[in-house]
């Protein structure tokens, strides 16, 4: 096996074990109510807080960190992870359990920019995608079984337990990084430039593309469970083999666009979104008979991530001279539009349209098209040399 295949497995590994973590606790809010005497409400403000710690933290603590050395940074930030899974394992009241979710929460954007950043270094250029979606399909595996494992856990035992285990498996992690990552030098020319760079026209269409397209997905899928079950028809065991079914076309869908992300990027983002929008203008319509109802379902899994790969590889592209903050704040978009698409969706289900979340998800969806053609236009023009950027830089101090 390659080292550059070695590197990828083991940052995948990483991002898996962090990934789990952002929604762990959703599976286990009766549990964690009743052990801390909280409602389940405040239980939820949880991933909430989560939430907040990524879109906020992680691009501070990124910036706080553009001139460590990439290995000691990736360590670091896992240990620190480890810390605040140790926290909310062992939290004896609901204040220290929302101490350890915001600490493991800073660690998140941070940690998984710089995964993409160095994934993107071990690779050939034209391999990027691919490397990109290798990262990734960490995540994927994360919402398709680590989470719901997590839950059983707690569930056959209590709450604590899983938080445990992911203690113990991020400090394997740290050992594994330990063992493969390159020494590298961190090539960031600094704060100030990290900034200038992702102030830029292209990186803020980008983001942009990211925060308002991804929202379209966030839209339908924040409410699927009650739209097939209400709506459909389907009885609740059936929603959760589809469920699984939507986990299962994510890792595929996140698979095929990372190759073809290398191929022909612009194609690869608005052909996405254009599907996207298409698919879910058609939801309302095929959730009304059950076979056209998992058809949708297993669409949209598809399509779901495979928005994920050239998303961050229109980031890593306008922003290659100072990429780590750019892609720290990509990864809080991602945040913004599940939490932006979600609070669209609440409004049509609360207006008694929870058929129709998908006619909002698709106008979401062709926003971000739209914008994606200004982000990444099919014939770029050349990009010019920023000033201040890492190759005119001198290297920093070697991990």
């Amino acid at each position: 096996m390659q080292k550059s295949s070695v590197i990828l497995a083991a940052l995948c590994v990483s991002v898996f074990v962090v990934g789990t973590s952002e929604y762990l606790v959703a599976g286990l809010l009766p549990q964690v109510a009743e052990d801390l005497d909280v409602s389940v409400g405040a239980a939820g403000q949880t991933v909430t807080a989560y939430g907040l710690g990524v879109v906020v933290g992680g691009p501070l603590l990124t910036l706080l960190t553009v001139r460590t050395p990439r290995k000691g940074l990736a360590l670091s930030l896992m240990l620190l992870f480890a810390v605040g899974s140790a926290v909310s394992a062992f939290a004896g009241s609901y204040e220290v359990l929302l101490a350890g979710r915001v600490l493991s929460s800073l660690s998140h954007a941070a940690f998984f920019a710089l995964s993409l950043v160095v994934a993107s270094q071990v690779v050939p250029e034209d391999k990027v995608g691919r490397a990109t979606a290798a990262v990734v399909s960490g995540l994927t595996v994360a919402t398709l079984l680590g989470v719901p494992l997590g839950a059983l856990l707690g569930e056959r035992t209590n709450w604590r337990t899983p938080f445990v285990v992911l203690t113990v498996l991020t400090l394997l992690g740290v050992a594994l990084l330990a063992a493969v990552l390159p020494r590298r030098h961190a090539e960031s020319a600094g704060a100030r430039a990290e900034i200038r760079i992702m102030a830029q026209r292209p990186v803020l269409l980008a983001i942009a593309t990211t925060a308002v397209g991804f929202a379209g997905v966030a839209t339908v899928f924040t409410y699927i469970a009650p739209l097939l079950t209400e709506v459909t028809g389907f009885p609740a065991f059936v929603v959760s083999i589809l469920l699984l079914a939507y986990g299962g076309g994510s890792f595929l869908g996140n698979i095929i666009a990372g190759r073809l992300t290398d191929r022909a990027p612009a194609a690869t983002l608005r052909g996405v979104f254009a599907a996207l929008a298409l698919l879910l203008a058609c939801t309302p319509f095929a959730v009304t008979w059950r076979p056209t109802a998992v058809l949708a379902v297993l669409l949209l899994g598809l399509l779901a991530t495979a928005t994920i790969a050239p998303l961050q590889g229109l980031i890593l592209r306008h922003a290659r001279q100072a990429p780590t903050l750019a892609v720290s704040v990509n990864v809080g978009a991602f945040q913004l539009a599940t939490a932006m698409g979600s609070a669209v969706g609440g409004g049509v289900v609360a207006a008694d349209a929870l058929r129709w979340t998908g006619l909002a998800g698709a106008v979401l969806s062709a926003l971000g098209l739209l914008v994606s053609c200004y982000a990444l236009p099919l014939r770029p023009k050349a990009e010019p040399e920023v000033a201040g950027t890492p190759a005119e830089a001198s290297p920093a101090t070697a991990a």
